[in-house]
């Protein structure tokens, strides 16, 4: 899907305007990722309403001209309970605002919104896998048995025609359609969340030492364990940089890194965790190289934002890394889970002050004509105009 004509769309819609309503399991996941997707169908003439769990941004979300209506949703697999009365709460609320479309963002949230959205008419659902997280990535038997659960939940929601998929990348597609989860027809490759260029601006690594760092959740799965092992190493080895890690600890995630091994190996003299980051504009700009070692990934926004300012890459080659990570462009692939291709990446970068200038400004170009918030929302009101069958 191409770009649209966004301030013609508006007038297009017979004077109604259509109503857009947003799942998305906490506030500041919407704040991050979500928002210019709001503000773009805002701009096309939507009145959006954004469900989620409250903390601390309602009133700047509120102040966006988003409604906001809370739901205590719970990301842990362990809330059954909890669970079924949210989805009784959605049921209810979709009965009473009619949406003409639910975007559902996140495989939890996807299940139980998807779910409320069968009690709903002339709705169009739309759900955003934006990875498939520990349920489809982790060989554990307890994320095999909730997979084997939740199966006949998306088989049935597959089959429904007013059901529509938006995967990230095309290994999570490939890997719904083989599980007979996919119905190919209403299923769209978008990838990831779009960026703010303007906000995530081009910015001039400064440091005199090399900061290597990774941004992230604090989970296993995100390959902290191997970042924090390479970076000992790289001491060892007298390596002149700086290894910082930045990101918190997640309760509801079986991956979960315990908060006592982050502060123990912030303790150490190899690593720097510097916990949740509110400014992550201000956060990789004061880096030279951002790595993100991670298992699986839908599109990852921290390399997104990493790219639009200019800072080379370092990702493994799996889903997801892979489709912003060009090897050898704007950045560095290596082996998942190995320590010694982390370190041999950190090592090649750290000592390549012209490598990392180029990578850079490369990856600064690729998300420019590539990742752009315009480009990726405007792909996404695409998608709903052609869901309703509304010519644009």
């Amino acid at each position: 899907m191409g770009r649209i004509n966004v301030s013609s769309m508006a007038s297009q819609m017979n004077n109604r305007k259509l109503k857009l309503i947003i799942v998305v399991s906490e506030d500041w996941s919407f704040w991050s990722h979500r928002l210019p997707l709001a503000m773009f169908a805002i701009k096309a003439g939507f009145e959006v309403t954004v469900v989620t769990k409250l903390n601390k941004y309602e009133k700047r979300i509120r102040e966006m001209g988003i409604n906001v209506i809370n739901i205590n949703f719970r990301r842990s697999l362990n809330t059954p309970f909890i669970d079924l009365c949210n989805l009784i709460k959605l049921i209810n609320l979709f009965r009473k605002e009619k949406p003409d479309i639910i975007h559902n963002v996140a495989l939890k949230t996807i299940l139980i919104g998807s779910i409320a959205g069968l009690f709903t008419k002339n709705s169009i659902v739309v759900n955003a896998f934006t990875g498939l997280g520990y349920v489809f990535s982790s060989n554990q038997l307890k994320a095999r048995i909730i997979q084997i659960i939740i199966k006949p939940f998306l088989k049935l929601i597959i089959r429904k025609k007013n059901y529509w998929a938006i995967f990230q990348n095309p290994d999570d597609m490939h890997l719904f359609t083989e599980l007979g989860l996919n119905v190919t027809k209403r299923s769209v490759l978008i990838r990831g969340s779009g960026i703010d260029i303007n906000k995530f601006s081009k910015v001039i690594d400064k440091n005199k030492k090399p900061r290597v760092m990774l941004a992230s959740r604090m989970l296993w799965d995100k390959g902290v364990g191997e970042f924090v092992k390479a970076a000992k190493f790289a001491r060892e080895k007298n390596i002149e940089a700086e290894f910082i890690i930045v990101g918190d600890a997640d309760k509801d995630n079986p991956m979960s890194i315990p908060v006592p091994v982050l502060k123990k190996w912030t303790n150490s003299s190899y690593v720097d965790w510097k916990g949740h980051s509110d400014n992550m504009f201000e956060t990789l700009s004061s880096a030279s190289i951002i790595c993100l070692p991670s298992y699986r990934e839908g599109l990852p926004m921290v390399l997104l934002e990493a790219a639009a300012i200019g800072r080379p890459l370092i990702a493994t080659d799996v889903p997801g890394c892979r489709e912003i990570v060009k090897d050898g462009y704007n950045g560095i692939l290596v082996k998942p889970k190995d320590v010694n291709s982390l370190y041999n990446a950190i090592f090649t970068l750290v000592h390549n002050n012209e490598m990392r200038k180029v990578m850079g400004e490369n990856g600064r170009k690729l998300v420019e004509n590539e990742f752009s918030t315009e480009i990726v929302n405007s792909q996404i009101i695409s998608l709903y105009k052609k869901a309703r069958n509304i010519k644009y």
